[in-house]
């Protein structure tokens, strides 16, 4: 899956679930990054209040719910930097994609 549809998908879950405060950017690790706030989310690789760091593979999992985010978290598939609070809020955004 390409980081542009990946930016669809986000921003059609984020408008569902009612958009996030904060930026949050998903890092996948060398295959580029998709930055969301409010309710759009786009390829960019923009400061952030929160970066995820993950491989995509990883992400779509997540997003697919074939992973639990305390497990990839827990097991360094996912790592966290700046605003963790960020990153516990998103379970929302991910339910809707």
């Amino acid at each position: 899956m390409e980081n542009s549809d990946i930016a669809a998908k986000m921003t059609e879950a984020l408008s569902k679930a009612g958009g996030i405060d904060k930026s949050v950017k998903f890092d996948f690790d060398g295959e580029g990054a998709v930055w969301a706030q409010g309710t759009e989310a786009k390829v960019s690789d923009a400061e952030a209040d929160c970066t995820i760091n993950v491989d995509k593979a990883d992400f779509l999992a997540l997003a697919a719910g074939e992973l639990d985010p305390m497990m990839a978290f827990m097991s360094g598939k996912l790592k966290v930097a700046g605003d963790m609070s960020v990153a516990m809020g998103l379970q929302s955004i991910f339910a809707n994609m």
